[in-house]
């Protein structure tokens, strides 16, 4: 039995400011995952893939990130990776880091 599509964003880095940016429909990029565009196939995803990828002049590390969508079809990061990136850069010692 095939696998349900889990659905998608385009995810990358600001290739200047290396900032988390997001794909939107637009084909520009912005800072806020909820402006991402979704894609609800495959193909969509692999076709949004390859546009954003297009934008190397912009972007660096663009890749395919699974989203979980609420009752209003609002996406939200589905992995533990993706909702650290979307919040931000950690600036506090954890982990590891607070035991040097």
């Amino acid at each position: 039995m095939a696998r349900k599509f889990i659905e998608k964003i385009i995810t990358a880095n600001d290739l200047l400011q290396g900032d988390v940016i997001y794909f939107t429909k637009d084909n520009v990029w912005s800072r806020n995952h909820k402006d991402a565009i979704i894609a609800y196939t495959t193909e969509q995803a692999n076709e949004l893939l390859e546009r954003a990828e297009q934008q190397q002049d912009k972007i660096v590390g663009a890749y395919l990130a699974d989203v979980f969508l609420d009752e209003a079809q609002i996406a939200s990061p589905l992995h533990f990776r993706e909702k650290f990136r979307s919040n931000g850069p950690s600036n506090y010692f954890h982990g590891k880091q607070a035991q040097v």
